[in-house]
């Protein structure tokens, strides 16, 4: 899968302009040595899962949805996040945060998604209930939460960075 990368510099850089962008692109930026901007297409070419979700909504009621697209973490680990990935306890301290275009915001843990601690199914989905996003954006998809608010719709931003500055 290709990459639209703004630098060809080391260390935590940013797509130039996350702002420019529109029309169901995302940047993937922060502590990683390989920022870039992914399209819907883009992310469609990675392998797909797919997920039905349940969730309960407070404004709506429950909710059901289909959703297929390539999970959070395989998306992430093209970036090269900046720790070593032999070294466990390295990646625990890594941060994602994602933003909606509405504004919308959540952060999770590396280790929330990471196989080998939390292990959740966290999706960057490409279509929903059958229908693509191309336009609108992929939608971040926590499968597992009972209320819907860390699901994301059109992401425009996700950002990787070490907690480091939390104990200073």
């Amino acid at each position: 899968m290709g990459v639209s990368q703004s630098s060809d510099e080391e260390g935590p850089v940013e797509p130039a302009s996350i702002d420019r962008r529109t029309g169901g692109e995302l940047a993937l930026s922060g502590e990683v040595r390989v920022p870039a901007w992914l399209s819907v297409a883009m992310l469609r070419e990675m392998p797909q899962r797919e997920m039905t979700v349940n969730f309960q909504c407070r404004s709506s009621g429950p909710r059901r949805h289909y959703f297929t697209g390539p999970l959070l973490i395989d998306v992430l680990r093209l970036a090269e996040p900046l720790f070593d990935p032999a070294e466990r306890k390295d990646r625990l301290r890594f941060l994602v945060a994602v933003k909606g275009r509405d504004g919308h915001r959540a952060v999770l843990s590396w280790g929330e998604i990471d196989p080998e601690f939390g292990n959740t199914a966290a999706l960057l989905a490409v279509s929903m209930d059958c229908r693509d996003l191309d336009e609108q954006g992929p939608h971040l998809v926590m499968p597992g939460d009972h209320c819907g608010a860390r699901h994301i719709s059109e992401v425009t931003c996700i950002r990787v960075w070490a907690g480091d500055w939390l104990w200073e």
